[in-house]
């Protein structure tokens, strides 16, 4: 009995060792598929979905809070339903700056990001964060790889939404983003035919307006929606004005970055003018992603920069605007 009892544990340790290497990176997600119908993002029944979650900061600089903890902690506390992974591209160690160990460095950032919100039940969004690099077409050549690599390997993932362009700036016409984001469209599709895909606007994600006198090619445009920016002490009504005529124009809306602090992402909070924003977003179900989960020493964090916390925060850790976005969250 000995032997035969050794004999059956030496194949049950065999069978795990073998089944630890054939597990995926991040298994098929369970949450619905998104698609988009009109101005709506909805889930595949056709029934209306509206994402509220957080933005991380730069993976380079911040990858601590990519963490199973942390993410389990915002969907069950804060009722975060959604995490965008802000991978930056031209700043210090940024993807197109860094060298080759910093690449693999990030993209392992970004495959244990969508692991461990799948595993927590949320969507993610895989964002190229250009910021200096304000022209799109100025990394293009990486940015297709990079988005065909994560297409093809997350293309049976429901909860994957791509994020092809951050904030285009420094005068960047909205023609020149539209050729950029067809290409990168193109690329993608080529492995995911389905998945939501964000496409920055010009002005640092402001003049929806303009996108949506000439939205991209009709053969591109299936599941793609715009991003919108705002920070609440800066942008006010003149800029909601601008997403309500897109709107208007059928434009689908997608605000993948906010806080309620200045455009800087540092002073003070106009949490008045952020009460009007989110009610806004909610009445036309307009998702958004609050800006960011660090604890940089800037009004827009959401941990304080003394707390070394990486997960479970209790409120006393929360910045004034942590604490403000995350009861709005769990209000709603």
């Amino acid at each position: 009995m000995r032997k035969k009892g050794k004999k059956w544990f030496g194949l049950l340790i065999a069978i795990v060792f073998l089944c630890a290497f054939c597990v995926p990176v991040a298994a098929a997600s369970k949450l619905p598929r998104l698609q988009v119908k009109g101005t709506q993002l909805v889930n595949s029944s056709g029934k209306k979905v509206q994402l509220r979650g957080i933005s991380t900061h730069g993976l380079s600089w911040y990858p601590e809070y990519v963490n199973q903890s942390a993410f389990t902690f915002m969907k069950k506390n804060w009722k975060v339903n959604a995490v965008r992974l802000a991978m930056y591209t031209a700043e210090y160690n940024g993807y197109c700056t860094g060298d080759a160990s910093n690449r693999r460095k990030l993209e392992a950032c970004i495959d244990n990001g969508v692991k461990y919100a799948t595993n927590a039940g949320m969507y993610v969004i895989i964002d190229w964060h250009i910021l200096s690099d304000g022209n799109p077409q100025q990394n293009q050549k990486e940015a297709l790889k990079f988005f065909k690599k994560m297409a093809k390997k997350y293309k049976n993932n429901t909860n994957v939404i791509y994020e092809i362009c951050n904030e285009p700036n420094g005068g960047t016409s909205w023609s020149t983003i539209k050729k950029y984001a067809e290409k990168i469209i193109k690329g993608i599709r080529t492995y995911d035919k389905k998945a939501v895909i964000l496409v920055g606007t010009p002005n640092w994600s402001q003049d929806v307006d303009q996108a949506a006198l000439s939205p991209v090619s009709k053969k591109y445009r299936k599941n793609v929606m715009y991003t919108l920016h705002f920070y609440a002490a800066t942008h006010k009504e003149w800029l909601r004005d601008k997403a309500q005529a897109a709107l208007d124009k059928g434009l689908p809306l997608f605000v993948s970055e906010f806080s309620i602090c200045d455009a800087s992402g540092n002073g003070g909070l106009d949490k008045a003018e952020a009460k009007k924003w989110l009610t806004f977003l909610d009445k036309n179900n307009i998702s958004y992603m609050a800006w960011s989960l660090s604890n940089k020493a800037e009004s827009s964090a959401f941990i304080k920069s003394g707390c070394s916390n990486t997960g479970k925060w209790s409120s006393k850790n929360l910045t004034a605007a942590g604490k403000w976005i995350t009861n709005w969250y769990k209000k709603k």
